[in-house]
């Protein structure tokens, strides 16, 4: 006979003692400059972990309603956005703009902040205050169940504190001890061709598409990954690029002073900045945009592959950069800026044409 053995309260209170202070003694030898994903990662767990080991310090959990506590984020005033992935970081100023939910998808749709939400993957959140040079930090954190995180709202100078302090006291459930899945494998699979898979037909339905929301529901009706898709088409739907052509598609668009649309997200929340790019700037491993609103940072070791992706629509061709990491995942997207009902920009198109320049079809 066989029984499940629990960690008492005080073994849970001695490895969170534990991660505490070698969490402190990272910092240190850092100069407090590490982030917490790369302190977590070190440490052999879930940034989201990390963070819960700090309850009752500088952290606070919320009750599991993200909805809810999204839809007051708005009362803060302008904040900044993050959203990231294992390798991309997208960073957006403003404010929360008519958030709406249903069916499990969110939608935030403003010039400055325009998300989209899959619920389903929103399953902790938290409140963190910490000192931080010579002011304090606020922000609202949210995770999955792994503890990757999902989606961080960081208050800025102007930000209503008041506001803020609100949502904590509304929300708070110090009650809670939070429990995250193991440091491990994030079920991204799905990579090749399923059992009868029909190329004919699913080319056909590509070139059938009329709005480009159609693409991943054409991608799960024939059980096939985006790169798989990606090949089955090669050609004139789809040509690799080389990892770095979306350098020179950034610059153009800057040197142009035209309005790109970038995406980056993870599997619950896609963050899309419309507008243009200045600030473009190398720094080590991270190629950056720097700019007053808008910061963007890619970790260039991470590009496995890169695509030019063209897409029919009842708007006429719509053509993205797209790169993804080594194990298919995506990691940003790039788009000339369009609205419904106009055609895409020739400008954007003629950018992105020419990154397929010199690369073997």
């Amino acid at each position: 006979m066989s029984h499940d053995v629990f960690p008492s309260s005080s073994d849970v209170a001695a490895a969170t003692a534990d991660l505490r202070e070698r969490h402190r003694q990272l910092l240190a030898s850092s100069n407090g400059r590490m982030r917490a994903r790369d302190a977590a990662r070190a440490l052999g767990v879930t940034e989201g972990a990390l963070l819960a080991a700090w309850v009752g310090d500088t952290v606070t959990p919320l009750r599991g309603d993200c909805e809810a506590i999204l839809l007051q984020v708005g009362t803060l005033g302008r904040v900044m956005a993050l959203t990231r992935n294992a390798f991309c970081v997208h960073e957006r100023k403003g404010v929360y703009r008519n958030l709406s939910f249903g069916n499990g998808i969110g939608l935030a749709v403003g010039e400055e902040i325009d998300l989209r939400l899959f619920m389903k993957h929103w399953r902790h959140a938290f409140a963190v205050v910490e000192a931080r040079g010579d002011g304090v930090a606020r922000s609202l954190q949210f995770f999955d169940a792994r503890g990757d995180a999902v989606h961080k709202v960081h208050l800025l100078e102007e930000s209503d504190v008041a506001a803020f302090d609100r949502i904590v006291e509304t929300f708070s459930a110090a009650d809670i001890v939070p429990a995250f899945g193991e440091l491990g494998a994030d079920g991204v699979g799905g990579r090749g061709l399923p059992a009868g898979f029909d190329a004919e037909a699913f080319r056909a339905g590509w070139d059938a598409l009329r709005d480009t929301h159609d693409f991943n529901p054409l991608l799960k009706r024939h059980g096939v990954h985006r790169l798989d898709a990606f090949e089955v088409a090669r050609g004139e739907r789809a040509a690799r690029i080389e990892l770095r052509a979306y350098r020179e598609a950034l610059a153009a668009a800057r040197d142009q002073a035209l309005s790109i649309m970038v995406f980056v997200g993870n599997a619950g929340c896609i963050q899309i900045h419309t507008g243009p790019v200045h600030n473009l700037k190398e720094m080590g491993d991270w190629y950056n945009v720097l700019d007053p609103a808008f910061n963007l940072h890619l970790l260039e070791t991470g590009i496995a592959e890169a695509w030019r992706v063209r897409k029919p629509t009842r708007d006429g061709v719509v053509t993205s950069l797209e790169l993804f990491d080594a194990d298919g995942r995506p990691l940003m997207m790039l788009f000339g800026a369009r609205k419904p009902g106009k055609p895409e920009n020739g400008v954007w198109r003629e950018i992105a044409e020419s990154s397929v320049d010199g690369v073997a079809a």
